[in-house]
């Protein structure tokens, strides 16, 4: 082997495959990234929606993502980022409320005062908490349950937590829970208002100026090249299969989702293979509205409607203004869900029903264009402990390394989260 110049294959290149070939271009190496997709970006690329070039799924940054912040200070497209006041709203028992701030928690129609109380100390407790070692093995719905009481559990929680969750509703880590108050709690820069970020020209400004960086310093990237299989012997990585065809490589990390890699990695030891086969995932159907007006003046609507199975609506021209009003409808449930195999279509004709229904003013001639992408690894499901169930990033095989959005836990996938991840694992790598 080459020691100072290893052949290294990354897999994947979404935001943490990115964030790995940038680290190791930035450190002297060449990488091939191998992409399955006919794209850079995995749930952050762009498609071509009626000729607006906009994500396949919505995106938004935080003042707090400070690993992305970093990046594009380092790529010098820090002024494409923008920073706009949001707005959440609440629809609940057929009526539009305002959300998102201790004014509206106190005019909040649907709940009473100590309920109200309860939930506004529990969220300003955790947007303030920065230990999550001992909510990490707590169940999230009695965590929560616990803190708020029964009744803003019901109206404000329980829906959040069956419409994405389902079956695992009540299976799932507190710490994990927490670090998703946490975050937009911490885009706030005062008690009253939210501030939320989106770059000019939208993911695919990072992606391709990404995509470029790593290419002017040597990278390599093979898209519509799924990988086949890593090929192992002698507990050592040998190199990787691709369309029929065999390269050695010194080192492989991998940042696919984490149910591919027992099928790409079968010479891993019978135990760790367990271990990755155990691992469930939330998937996602998300339907993306272009419209003629806007639905709401809101960035984010949770809802709670006996008639909509969604958690929420996100109006994303509330925060990144375009030609068009666009918005996300995401539908989640686990991949094994019957639900998920149901059409298009079936998806669709609901988000139609549900966008008039917030608003009576909308018809379906104000519905120019709507679509429906579909993720089946959108997320890990991570119950308490989750860590402890996860295989070691540096697996017991000289030259590999394997990680995907769990490895951050208890933090939630994020653009911001899978680049720091990213440049983290290929620091290890190559250490």
């Amino acid at each position: 082997m080459n020691t100072e110049h290893p052949r290294i294959a990354v897999l994947g290149a979404g935001p943490m495959g990115l964030g790995v070939a940038w680290q190791l271009v930035q450190d002297g190496h060449r990488p091939v990234i191998f992409e399955a997709d006919d794209r850079v970006g995995g749930m952050t690329a762009t498609f071509d929606f009626g000729g607006l070039d906009i994500e396949r799924y919505y995106h938004f940054h935080c003042t707090s993502d400070t690993d992305f912040l970093a990046i594009l200070e380092e790529l010098n497209i820090q002024d494409r980022m923008q920073w706009k006041e949001t707005r959440m709203g609440y629809w609940y028992r057929g009526r539009l409320q305002p959300w998102g701030n201790p004014v509206a928690l106190l005019k909040f129609k649907g709940l009473g005062m100590v309920a109200k109380f309860r939930y506004g100390l529990h969220a300003f407790l955790s947007t303030k908490r920065n230990d999550w070692q001992p909510l990490d093995h707590k169940e999230a719905t009695g965590w929560v349950r616990g803190w708020v009481g029964d009744e803003a559990y019901e109206v404000l929680w329980r829906k959040l937590f069956d419409l994405k969750f389902y079956d695992y509703a009540d299976q799932l880590s507190a710490a994990w829970i927490w670090s998703r108050i946490r975050r937009i709690g911490r885009s706030r820069y005062d008690l009253f208002r939210e501030k939320l970020g989106y770059l000019e020209g939208g993911s695919d400004t990072l992606l391709q100026a990404l995509k470029a960086g790593i290419e002017a310093r040597g990278g390599e990237f093979r898209l519509k090249s799924p990988v086949s299989e890593v090929v192992i012997s002698d507990g050592q990585v040998r190199g990787v299969q691709t369309q029929g065809v065999f390269e050695p490589f010194d080192k492989v990390i991998s940042t696919v989702p984490m149910p591919f890699v027992p099928r790409i990695m079968p010479g891993l030891p019978e135990d760790i293979l367990q271990k990755y086969r155990a691992l469930k995932n939330i998937a996602v159907v998300c339907v993306i509205a272009k419209l003629k007006k806007p639905v709401t003046e809101n960035f984010w609507l949770n809802t709670n409607d006996p008639d909509m199975d969604v958690p929420g609506i996100v109006e994303y021209t509330n925060l990144r203004p375009l030609d068009s009003h666009i918005v996300y409808v995401p539908f989640y449930m686990p991949g094994e869900h019957p639900k998920y195999q149901e059409p298009d279509e079936q998806f669709i004709d609901k988000v139609r029903r549900y966008l008039k229904k917030v608003n009576p003013g909308l018809d379906d001639h104000d519905i120019i264009d709507i679509r429906a992408n579909r993720y089946r690894h959108a997320q890990p499901i991570c119950g308490p402990g989750f860590l402890e169930t996860l295989p070691p990033m540096k697996l017991p095989v000289e030259g590999l390394w394997v990680a995907d959005t769990s490895f951050y836990y208890p933090e939630d996938r994020g653009i911001s989260e899978s680049l720091g991840f990213g440049r983290k694992m290929a620091k290890d790598a190559i250490a």
